[in-house]
């Protein structure tokens, strides 16, 4: 096996350290405007603590790097393991997830302790060259943390909307909508149309791919047609205003018990305020603000979506659905990501290409399973995303909390259908 090593000098820093730094950094930037008390609890099972979030990170570098990589590595604290592994069970025993909020100690100046000792050990190994295996397993890590990057605001939005007097994550003011192809009025969508034919699909190794892109394999499809846009606010508050969520016939059985379970009456996040022009409000990362109509509707489950195509087909779309995620992938650009841009309202511009990317997931129906011939990695790592290919649903794209450099058309995101705390959002498809 060869040594990946891109040193041109001493004291020069590879390209590789690099990278580690800046995604280590920008969890940390994420962290910046939380005080102490923020960092500790959560309001729901399936959120974590920030102060999880960067120590889980960490761990995942200290276990699957280090202790690979570094001979004689030395654990920080052999406790972390326990409290901060997530599902690796290949890895050891584990601290029960929904228990993560009652984790006071470590304190967080500890974890960010733990953070620094782990840095400092990384980046002494990347200096000295690493194996082109475990530099794969390095680039792993990195997404890996990028993944908890989207995860730690989407989970701080939670709590703070769960906080009485909701506070903001960031104040700072509003970009503007950002800017998608619009739907359109009422039966009047703009669509892209697929040829039929056969089309690969998958990862084609030309970068950087988790195993569950893969392998690419051809899908003969047939003709379709996919929304140019995503569904907006205004879109969706005719669906409420029409009683979508009172009518039986529009819903999947086990979304309407769930539905009627949890009183779903409008998307996560929504409030009703006639004093504004759509007559909603949304508490946002910025804070409670008035919803805006162009924005793309957000914090939708899969049930949801479901139901508004299902309302579409029924008003003014014959034969709407939502697409599968080949009929996505087939019809998407390329991501174009310009950056890193500041939180704002219900989206942010600067990252979405024909609102493909950089607002909100879109839901797909297409199950969570894997592709023709898919096998997991070796290992531990092999259960990050295969233990996972039961009762979820793929979505693709991007949101707002996605962190630049983390967006490809091949990415296959998941959750479970009754999943609303995520930035997910609605395309339409029509069969022809």
């Amino acid at each position: 096996m060869g040594v990946y090593t891109d040193v041109v000098g001493v004291g020069v820093e590879s390209p590789l350290a690099r990278r580690y730094r800046a995604v280590r950094g920008r969890t940390e930037r994420l962290c910046a405007p939380l005080a102490v008390e923020d960092y500790v609890v959560t309001a729901m099972t399936d959120a974590s603590p920030a102060k999880w979030h960067l120590a889980h990170t960490t761990w995942f570098f200290e276990t699957f790097v280090l202790r690979e990589g570094v001979e004689g590595y030395g654990v920080f604290d052999p406790a972390f393991a326990f409290l901060f592994n997530s599902y690796y069970v290949q890895a050891g025993e584990r601290h029960c997830r929904a228990q993560r909020g009652l984790v006071t100690r470590p304190t967080v100046a500890e974890v960010y302790a733990y953070r620094r000792f782990v840095d400092e050990a990384m980046l002494g190994m990347l200096a000295r060259g690493v194996t082109e295996a475990l530099a794969a397993v390095l680039e792993i890590g990195m997404q890996h943390e990028q993944q908890h990057q989207e995860l730690l605001v989407t989970d701080l939005k939670y709590l703070f909307d769960a906080n009485p007097i909701k506070p903001a994550y960031d104040e700072r003011p509003l970009m503007g909508a950002v800017p998608v192809v619009e739907s359109g009025d009422a039966g009047r969508a703009q669509w892209i149309e697929i040829v039929p034919g056969v089309t690969e699909f998958g990862g084609d190794g030309g970068g950087f791919a988790y195993d569950n892109e893969g392998p690419r394999h051809p899908r003969y499809m047939a003709n379709a047609r996919v929304a140019a846009g995503v569904i907006t606010n205004a879109e969706y508050a005719e669906f409420v205003r029409d009683g979508g969520y009172q009518l039986t016939a529009l819903w999947l059985s086990a979304g309407w018990a769930i539905a009627q379970e949890r009183g779903w009456a409008c998307p996560l996040y929504w409030e009703r305020d006639e004093d504004t022009p759509l007559g909603w409000r949304g508490f946002t990362l910025a804070g409670m603000q008035a919803l805006r109509g162009e924005d793309p509707v957000c914090h939708v489950s899969y049930y949801e979506a479901d139901a508004y195509a299902r309302w579409r087909s029924l008003r003014d779309v014959p034969g709407a659905r939502l697409p599968t995620e080949f009929e996505w992938e087939a019809v998407a650009p390329e991501p174009v990501d310009r950056g890193d841009v500041a939180f704002h309202g219900g989206a942010h511009g600067g990252r979405d290409v024909g609102g493909f990317y950089g607002a909100v997931w879109q839901w797909t129906m297409s199950p969570y399973v894997g592709y023709p011939g898919y096998r997991p990695c070796a290992g531990a790592l092999g259960e990050y995303n295969g233990k996972f290919m039961s009762d979820q649903w793929v979505l693709r794209g991007s949101s707002i909390a996605t962190p630049p450099g983390h967006t490809r058309r091949t990415y296959r995101n998941f959750f479970p259908a009754d999943a609303r705390w995520q930035f997910s959002g609605i395309r339409l498809a029509v069969d022809v």
